[in-house]
Order: structure tokens, then sequence, then C-alpha cells
């Protein structure tokens, strides 16, 4: 989809539809929209689209009046929710040329950018694999602003930067696991690399076995599949920074449980077991092309979760890269075996801060439901700069609780610590068996099990892969 910035009155914008918000308890008087309102028909409630055809004055074919909810509550987040739930309800038309009108007050570079996210966001359709004869497309969206609004085009570069690594990450994630395996996750991220200028290198099974990553290989050993250690790195011009960010992303690309198997129901969607690692890819995507000023570096642990005849058992006890001993309590509870041996690397690797996304727990979604992304720290500088880029980017995250008390869960008679904690505070002893491995490092861990995922379409998205937290991994890195 082509996006344009059109510098014009919104009335003479030619398109196939033109997007106006509407505000509750406004009159909007252009296309009889106050008469409409009057009558009852147009109330500008978030989510309300009326559709208008051939109105006198507009040069577009329709206009589109679309709730913005109210006034005061409006914000580029709102924007972003009525730009892709309107490009939806016109693709589905099969409207080819859309228009989205910035007008006023509202003429911004964060809601050009908004607007250009999400109506990328609401283009993409998880049907790579069905038959394209009934595929809908639009070629173009245009956001419309007045000649004088300064900072447009750079908002809506940004917003399609963003959006577009964020259906990148979609893409990967909505890969079924016959065909995107650990190896072909780590081609995947290195043609991505090669494509934007960054650097990209893979450690095999037999480097990661020299390294000592005994928690990760335990995983792996279970499938015929090979493990792969994925590192892509930023860096900015201009020398070194007194900060160097790293990015942790659980890449499971299949998990059946292992030994302590899952249920059938629902085993299918255990491909996106990796979302989190590719969340971090495709965050690396868009700051190759935003430019931020600190040096950042992802690390993605890639593996299957299989129960091989040589899969670790339920009471196996391995040694991970730090040196600790882990009893293997659950071989379902995986995620945090990787991540502690990729938290390590990332140590080593010179990383002053380290944030972490994993579909890790049903627990934070039993927690926060699918609403929230679960956040643990053990830096509250860390933790309120997250949750800033959070808010600005419009990904709801909720500080969760990580008290010394919840080590206890951890025990073990036989080894340093169990990878699980029992039935109780499941994502939170998670957490705190990851904070046995970042250390003293600055260190944020995302629990995105309940935000990664949609059951269910929404409005202004596809159902599958939402691509969370790519946006406040761009917004905490430029913003440092």
């Amino acid at each position: 989809m082509q996006i344009i910035v059109e510098r014009n009155a919104a009335l003479s914008a030619a398109a196939d539809a033109l997007i106006v918000p509407v505000f509750e308890g406004g009159r909007e008087e252009r296309f009889d929209a106050g008469a409409l309102a009057d009558a009852g028909e147009v109330s500008g409630k978030s989510g309300e689209l009326t559709l208008l055809h051939n109105r006198p004055g507009a040069a577009a074919t329709r206009v589109l009046l679309a709730g913005a909810g109210k006034r005061e509550r409006f914000s580029p987040a709102e924007l972003r929710k009525l730009a892709g739930t309107a490009l939806r309800h016109l693709k589905a038309k099969s409207i080819r040329k859309v228009a989205l009108a910035l007008e006023g007050e509202w003429a911004t570079p964060a809601n050009a950018e908004a607007a250009v996210e999400g109506a990328i966001l609401g283009d993409f359709e998880p049907d790579r694999y069905k038959n394209p004869a009934d595929r809908k497309t639009v070629e173009s969206f245009a956001v419309v602003a007045p000649p004088a609004a300064e900072g447009i085009d750079e908002g809506a570069f940004r917003g399609r930067v963003i959006a577009e690594a964020q259906n990148f990450t979609r893409t990967l994630v909505n890969e079924p696991a016959n065909r995107l395996t650990p190896m072909t996750l780590a081609d995947a991220a290195d043609r991505m690399a090669a494509e934007f200028q960054l650097k990209c290198k893979v450690l095999d099974k037999a480097k990661m076995a020299e390294l000592g990553m005994g928690s990760l290989l335990g995983v792996a050993q279970g499938s015929a599949e090979p493990p792969a250690l994925i590192e892509i790195q930023y860096r900015p011009e201009g020398g070194a920074a007194a900060a160097h960010l790293g990015l942790v992303g659980k890449g499971v690309t299949f998990d059946t449980g292992g030994i302590s198997i899952k249920p059938a129901d629902g085993m299918e969607k255990m491909k996106y077991d990796m979302a989190g690692g590719a969340a971090m890819i495709g965050a690396m995507r868009a700051l190759a092309q935003l430019k931020p000023a600190i040096p950042v570096t992802a690390f993605i642990p890639a593996v299957e979760n299989m129960p091989g005849s040589r899969a670790q058992r339920p009471g196996d006890i391995v040694t991970a890269m730090s040196g600790k001993t882990i009893e293997v309590i659950n071989t379902d509870a995986e995620g945090r075996l990787i991540l502690a041996d990729a938290l390590t690397y990332a140590r080593r690797q010179g990383c002053t801060h380290l944030v972490d996304a994993a579909t890790l727990t049903g627990a934070i979604v039993v927690a926060l439901a699918h609403i929230h992304v679960g956040l643990f720290s053990n830096d509250d500088a860390l933790r309120d700069r997250v949750l800033r880029a959070s808010e600005a980017a419009g990904e709801r995250m909720w500080a969760m609780p990580l008290d010394e008390d919840y080590k206890e869960y951890l025990k073990s008679a036989f080894a340093d610590l169990a990878n699980v904690g029992g039935r109780w505070g499941g994502a939170v002893t998670a957490a705190w068996f990851l904070k046995e491995f970042a250390e003293e490092t600055p260190w944020v861990h995302l629990d995105i099990a309940g935000t990664a995922w949609l059951d269910d379409a929404k409005p202004f998205l596809a159902k599958g892969p939402t691509g969370v937290p790519v946006r406040t991994m761009v917004q905490l890195a430029m913003e440092w």
C-alpha cells in the first residue's frame, strides 16, 4: 500500500473515500453531518462509521464519517484505532484509494504517524496461504493536512517504518512451525539485517555448547531441528555511547510443552511462542531506518520444544551459561530456560540495559487478561522509562511486583534453583527466575502471553499476531 502526504484542503482530496473524524457532541456541518446528528444517525462515538456518497463540495467519491469519541480524550492511540477501523471497513467494500483528513489542531507529526500506522496495521491480513482470488487490496492511503502544518512528512515516514516493522513481525509470528524453524527464523533475521545494513550473526549448537549454554540446549535437545542464537547489531554513527540497549526475545518456534506435554486443544497456536523474538527482530528493522543515538543489539534464542527421544525430562539438572544449576521441574516452562542463557550472553556482550519480551506464562493472562502486558523490573528508572515509552506508543503495560519473598518459591533441594515455583504467582516467579540471570544489570521483563495474539479480530486489527511490543521498543531506543 502506497503512503502519500497531501498538502491540501480536505474537501479537495481526490480519493475513492475520504475519512473525516467526528467527535461526540460536535457538529460537523459539512456533508450534512449536522443534520444526520440531529436525526440520531451520527453520534461521534468511538468506532461508529457512516459512509456518505457523492457529497457536494467534496472531491472524494465517498466520505466516511468516523467516530472519534470524546474530544478531550482523543490521542494518537485513538487515531491509530480510528484509521485502522476505517481502512478495514473501506477495504471490505473494495475501495482502493483512501485519504484521511488531519485538520486544525490535529494536524501534528504524532497524529500523522498514528494515522499511517493505523492504516498499515489495519491493512494486514493473516491469509498468506489462502487462495488469493478473493483478496481485496487498498492501493494507497493519503494523509491530507494543511500546507502550513509542520512535521507531517516526518511523522508519516516514522509511522510507515514502524508499522511495516510491526507487520514484518506479525508475518513471522503467523508462519506455521513446518515453515518457520529456528534456522529459518535465523535466515529471515539475516536477510532483514542485510537489507537494512545491520550486522547479524548466528550462534549454532556447537558454539553454544562451547559457551556453556546448557539451559538453552537442554530445551533444544528433544527436537530434530537445531537451535540458533540470533544476534542483530545496530551501531550509531559518531562512536560509543554510555548506554548499550539489549533487546532479548523468546524464540520458541513451536512449543509442545516437551515431556510435560500440553493439551491438544489450542496447541496449534503455539507457533506464536516466538512472538517476543519476532518483535525484537521487527524493532531492529525499524531502528535501522530511524537511527537512534545509542547502540542496540537484539538477541533471540530460537528453539523448538519437542518430546523427542532425547528430550529433557522433569527432574533433569542443567547448568546455565552463568554457572547456576537449574532443576527442570516442568519442561513446559522452557522459555525462561532459553532466556536465562540469552540474558547472560547479552550482558557479556556489553549491554548496560536489558529488556526481554516473551510469551512466558498463562498466569499473566489470568492476572491481566488480554489488555495489558505484564512488566517486571529490577530497576525503577528503567521500569519508568519503559512505561513512558509504552504510553507514548499506545501499548498498554502494567508494573507487577517482584518482591524478594517470591524467590522462596524457586528453591530446589538439588540445584541452585528450580525452573517453576508452583501454582501461585506463576508470572511473578517466572520473572524472578529471569532476574537471577539479569543479575545487577538494569532489566525489564515483558510478559506478552496475553497480548501477542488476538483470538478474534478487532475492528482495527485482524485476527492473529499483534506485533506487541515493537512500537514500545522503538520508542524506548529513540528517546534514550
